[in-house]
């Protein structure tokens, strides 16, 4: 991916991102209102929900719009690491909000005495909830694909339009047998769908701060891909990287013949390493250092 397509790319995010904004605000001042008139647990869980989805949005736009800065002296790959740290802060606001609503939920459990839920508007709001998040999926769907950054945002929604299916369900339990604790099951439910997206999205966002291959390059096989290129005798100091999702680097010390030196096939050989690495492993940004056999037999030992 270029630098001008990724660019392109972060262009058409922003406007999905501030569509998406615009719709859910919309649909949490009806959750909220709708919470305050039905009484219901599960609904103000819910626009808890769609509250962190608000703010995981907005932080979601603001990174898109750091990353389209450009590369400088100093920050030599440009700004685009914001979206993982945009993730990062989404998945742990997930992580907060389902702790949040599950102990208040457990709290219902135990202590129902008080409790008063009126289905109708709870499922009404309910309704109105779920319809915004689908049109909010809809727009924020394109660029789920790409972007580490886009997909905590889409998955953030996606909890919310499970939630609002569980308040959904939570009312229909309680207009029609009047188990008002169908509310607070509805809100454990809640809690526990958005648990895993947070933790694949936060697991996502470390691996790529800590600098890890990427999970779906096998270093082993891109070995072998170097080492089956004419004049290559093998490859030592092999590293992969993301510097955001979608946007894998790489790097190595190959030992190649000295005729490769001598027949001045230098270039040819990084051509055939360059395309090997682009059309089999989706790599971005490749760096060779090419050298004689008796170069890497004195060389200092970093890694295998």
């Amino acid at each position: 991916m270029g630098h001008d397509h990724a660019h392109g790319h972060m262009a058409a995010d922003g406007r999905r991102l501030r569509l998406a904004i615009g719709v859910v605000a919309l649909g949490l001042v009806a959750q909220l209102v709708g919470a305050a008139l039905s009484g219901s647990l599960a609904l103000l869980a819910d626009s808890g929900h769609m509250a962190s989805d608000l703010a995981g949005l907005v932080i979601a736009l603001l990174a898109t719009i750091v990353a389209a800065r450009p590369a400088s002296g100093r920050q030599t790959y440009g700004y685009r690491r914001a979206e993982v740290f945009a993730a990062l802060i989404n998945g742990l606001v997930l992580v907060a909000v389902s702790l949040s609503v599950a102990v208040a939920a457990v709290s219902r459990l135990l202590d129902p005495s008080h409790l008063e839920v009126l289905g109708l508007p709870m499922l009404v709001v309910g309704l109105v909830g779920g319809a915004t998040n689908v049109v909010a999926l809809l727009v924020l769907r394109g660029g789920a694909s790409h972007s580490i950054n886009m997909r905590g945002a889409y998955l953030e929604v996606l909890g919310d339009l499970l939630g609002s299916a569980a308040v959904v369900v939570a009312s229909v339990v309680v207009l029609t047998t009047g188990f008002a604790q169908a509310d607070s099951v509805g809100s454990l439910i809640i809690a526990a769908m958005i648990v895993p997206r947070a933790w694949s999205l936060l697991r996502e966002a470390v691996r790529v701060l800590f600098g890890s291959a990427p999970g779906d390059i096998d270093l082993a096989a891109v070995r072998a891909h170097i080492t089956d290129t004419a004049g290559v005798v093998s490859a030592h100091d092999v590293h992969a990287w993301q510097i955001t999702s979608g946007a894998t680097v790489f790097s190595a010390h190959v030992v190649v013949e000295r005729d490769v030196f001598c027949d001045m096939r230098v270039d040819e050989t990084l051509d055939a390493l360059d395309r090997c690495l682009a059309s089999h492993f989706e790599v971005e940004h490749a760096t060779f250092q090419l050298e004689p056999a008796d170069h890497a037999e004195h060389e200092r030992a970093t890694h295998d």
